[in-house]
């Protein structure tokens, strides 16, 4: 069986990031990834501000002396452009307006007391006190988003800090779904007996989505090897991916594994992970109608992976194989999530020869309780659940060790 990180390792080497682009809106840009660099044309502030409400001051003009009157010689609000500061006066100014020229500092109004046209410093302020510089933030020319960054909401503020009203983004990855299994039955229909509801295509369309891809849904294909292949082919046509749930095993209605190996290329994968272990990696031959092209042209073949139907068994697999593949298809430069190391508030004496991912959640003491049943079955746990423990083949938990929690607060972004 293939180490979860060989595996990873192998299926990344294949995914180079796709062509083509496009310029959007940047208040529609959340999540898509930018296909340039976003280098600011401008110094942010673009002017010095001041940082609080209160008065401008030249500070030599208190001449070293602890407090001072000045009169009071404008009022400068945020947005105004301000006249140069008349010697041995005080400029009325509020947060975030421009300093005015001559002004070195900003005495805060708690610290002074006004009275008519004129203020009392009580305050003797250093030059610089209170003064955001120009260009504090961002300087004019600096790269303040490089290419391959997925786009954050906070990532779009600073695009727009600097003036930008559109980005340059990759396209979004194009995925088929489809699903196998005479047993399975939508919600809304009457359940027979032998059948069960299709919990995977709600679970893995919503991963997908919250991707950002672009999705084609197919629905419950029929277990006959002539339905897989013809949607294995219509699906080729005009995807990046195509991604499937349950059918590659071995049994005589497990269709989805000779279609493929029929329509293009196949690689069954034995994991050394659980839950997961069986994952299918290929790809499927593009061939284009007659008189057309093919509607997705950068490769002559559509990647195709395989996942298991069991239905945690999916999601983890999903989550650690998946995600990171279609991140680095639309060009995401850094796809691993993030780890955090956490105490095991529980003891698992038993140890698996494979690489578990134990679902888990946090504690209120910052520690990790697991969730009791942790079969492949049992839905619950990834609702239940905060993350996955990353635990290491051969290796029984003990209370109070340090174990490595991947979030879903990462794997599902």
């Amino acid at each position: 069986m293939l180490a979860t990180a060989e595996a990873l390792a192998t299926l990344l080497s294949a995914a180079s990031p796709i062509a083509g682009t496009e310029s959007i809106p940047t208040l529609d840009a959340l999540n898509r990834v930018l296909a340039a660099d976003v280098t600011s044309p401008l110094d942010v502030p673009p002017m010095n501000t001041s940082s609080m409400d209160g008065y401008a001051i030249r500070s030599a003009d208190l001449a070293g002396q602890a407090t001072g009157r000045l009169p009071v010689s404008q009022r400068i609000p945020a947005g105004h452009a301000p006249e140069p500061l008349t010697p041995g006066t005080a400029a009325r100014i509020f947060t975030g307006a421009t300093v005015p020229p001559g002004a070195d500092a900003i005495v805060m109004q708690e610290q002074t007391e006004a009275s008519g046209a004129e203020v009392t410093i009580l305050h003797s302020p250093q030059p610089g006190e209170w003064i955001t510089a120009q260009g504090a933030d961002i300087r004019s020319g600096s790269v303040i988003l490089p290419a391959g960054t997925r786009l954050t909401p906070q990532a779009l503020g600073l695009a727009a800090s600097v003036g930008c009203a559109e980005l340059v983004v990759r396209r979004r990855v194009k995925v088929a779904v489809f699903f196998t299994g005479d047993e399975l039955t939508m919600p809304g229909e009457p359940l027979k007996p032998g059948a069960i509801y299709n919990s995977n295509r709600f679970t893995l369309r919503g991963l997908l989505e919250k991707l950002g891809c672009e999705v084609t849904d197919y629905g419950i294909v029929a277990d006959k090897l002539d339905a897989t292949r013809a949607t294995l082919r219509e699906a080729a046509e005009a995807h990046d991916l195509i991604l499937t749930c349950g059918g590659v095993s071995v049994g005589e209605e497990d269709h989805v594994k000779p279609a493929v190996e029929a329509e293009g290329r196949l690689a069954m994968w034995q994991i050394a992970m659980k839950p997961g272990k069986p994952l299918a990696f290929g790809a499927v031959r593009r061939v284009a109608r007659r008189g057309e092209t093919a509607a997705a042209p950068d490769s002559a073949e559509t990647f195709f992976i395989g996942l298991p139907g069991n239905p945690v068994s999916s999601f983890a697999t999903f989550l650690l194989f998946v995600r990171p593949f279609i991140l680095s298809l639309a060009g995401v430069q850094a796809v691993a999530p993030r780890a955090l190391s956490l105490r095991a508030d529980f003891t698992q004496s038993k140890a698996d020869r494979r690489n578990e991912f134990l679902r888990a959640r946090i504690n209120p003491a910052g520690g990790l309780d697991l969730f009791p049943n942790q079969s492949s079955a049992v839905l619950t746990s990834t609702v239940w659940g905060d993350g996955l423990i990353d635990n290491p083949p051969n290796h029984a938990i003990s209370a109070g060790e340090t174990v490595r929690f991947l979030p879903f607060s990462e794997l599902l972004n």
